[in-house]
């Protein structure tokens, strides 16, 4: 067990890779706060899941765009486990394709908010209660690498944006805290089902070495690894997983 007695928060933990990196932390032992924004129907089933495998699990209803919302997840941790040993920043999106010349000021904040904005808040509370021997791991993009699918600009930003952050911090907060991310591309998600064409997926699948689009445990086997002492001599990496489409 990797992770027994420690905590872990994960951001957005209600689906996709939020819900299974949850649910491999658990396996592993930990004790898991998850967040959810809105509908609280897959939370609850991911915390019925780790509990019916004998673990522990919180979901917790926070709008991590808010320090109210921060506040009552972090909170929620603290109080129902003791203490926070590991961060998976996974909550963001890409909210709309625009282009520069379609997107306002309000668009663009809306995206940094959501995606770095949220990260920072969310390890700035976190840190405080964190030991020698925590790690936070940030969910990055591909599109922070190449700059993203048409209209993806203030996605791609942000999730630029978060790599470079990943590295400032693990400078700062070594050697007590590790900090990594994950730059995932083609994960079978939500977030593809939305935001990408059918074609697009397919074609990613003829044209990827490994033929396939990713599936939510690649993304949560590689979040355990980063969260756990298998990675400690590991910090201030971003980790490409993206079936070999983009090289880094």
């Amino acid at each position: 067990m990797k992770l027994s007695g420690k905590t872990a928060i994960v951001t957005g933990g209600g689906r996709d890779i939020g819900a299974a990196a949850a649910r491999k932390l658990a396996s592993e032992g930990a004790n898991v706060a998850i967040s959810y924004f809105e509908s609280s129907k897959g939370a609850d089933a991911v915390v019925s899941q780790i509990e019916a495998a004998g673990g522990k699990a919180v979901a917790v209803q926070a709008d991590l765009n808010t320090q109210a919302g921060v506040d009552a997840l972090v909170g929620a941790a603290v109080d129902n486990f003791g203490g926070v040993d590991v961060l998976v920043n996974n909550a963001g999106g890409l909210v709309a394709r625009k282009t520069i010349a379609e997107m306002d000021v309000a668009f663009w904040e809306k995206v940094m908010t959501l995606n770095l904005t949220s990260t920072f808040m969310m390890t700035k509370a976190c840190l405080e209660h964190m030991k020698s021997g925590s790690a936070i791991v940030n969910i990055a993009s591909q599109a922070g690498r190449d700059g993203g699918g048409p209209g993806s600009l203030a996605y791609a930003t942000s999730k630029g944006a978060v790599m470079t952050m990943t590295r400032g911090l693990a400078k700062e907060v070594g050697p007590d805290v590790r900090v990594n991310a994950l730059c995932p591309g083609m994960i079978d998600t939500d977030f593809h089902n939305i935001h990408t064409p059918d074609a697009g997926r397919r074609g990613f699948e003829a044209n990827a070495p490994l033929k396939r689009q990713g599936h939510v445990d690649d993304a949560a086997n590689l979040i355990l690894f980063l969260a756990c002492d298998d990675s400690a001599f590991m910090t201030g990496t971003n980790i490409d997983i993206n079936g070999g489409m983009v090289f880094s």
